[in-house]
């Protein structure tokens, strides 16, 4: 019999609940969890969410924490994980645009971009797990009032795209509510 690993995307806005519906589906599954974090602490704030996210996970999960080589380090770390659970794309993009500094070059942050997200497909598309993967849609507020804001939508929304595609399963988190796309 032919097992058929499932994947899943899940977006929405910030604070839209994506997080909390992803980990309820990783616990819901009762298999074993390796959550996949890509948040660097780069201020204060930012080490309290992160401590935050990681009080509401159960012990039992084991954390891998990595920005970018996503893929690569998933392959390197899933073991006998079932669920892949990775939270979030959004802060994976960010984490490569700040690799690139002040340098805004449009065409090698894209490149950047979208071989992590080959890289993480082919991690998805060879690994018999299944996958939860958790990102924001930046698509649907106001036009960024920077070239460097507008850019950072549209390799987001290229991401999302590309990882929507690759997905059994997409799920657009409003107020809380999973609302199924794909």
């Amino acid at each position: 019999m032919e097992v058929h690993a499932i994947k899943i995307l899940i977006t929405g806005g910030a604070r839209s609940g994506k997080s909390s519906y992803a980990q309820i589906l990783a616990g819901k599954s009762g298999e074993k969890v390796l959550f996949v974090a890509t948040a660097e602490a780069r201020d204060d704030e930012m080490r309290r969410r992160i401590e935050a996210h990681k009080a509401n996970r159960p012990a039992s999960w084991t954390t891998l924490e990595t920005p970018t080589d996503v893929g690569r380090n998933i392959r390197e770390n899933a073991g006998d994980n079932r669920i892949i659970l990775l939270d979030c794309i959004t802060l994976l993009v960010n984490a490569v645009f700040n690799r690139f500094g002040e340098n805004l070059d449009e065409k090698e942050i894209e490149a950047a971009v979208t071989e992590e997200i080959n890289e993480i497909i082919d991690c998805i598309e060879s690994l018999d797990k299944d996958f939860i993967i958790v990102t924001n849609e930046v698509g649907l507020g106001l036009v960024p009032a920077n070239e460097a804001g507008r850019f950072y939508r549209d390799i987001l929304g290229k991401a999302n795209s590309m990882l929507a595609a690759a997905c059994d399963e997409v799920y657009l988190m409003v107020s809380g509510l999973p609302v199924k796309v794909k």
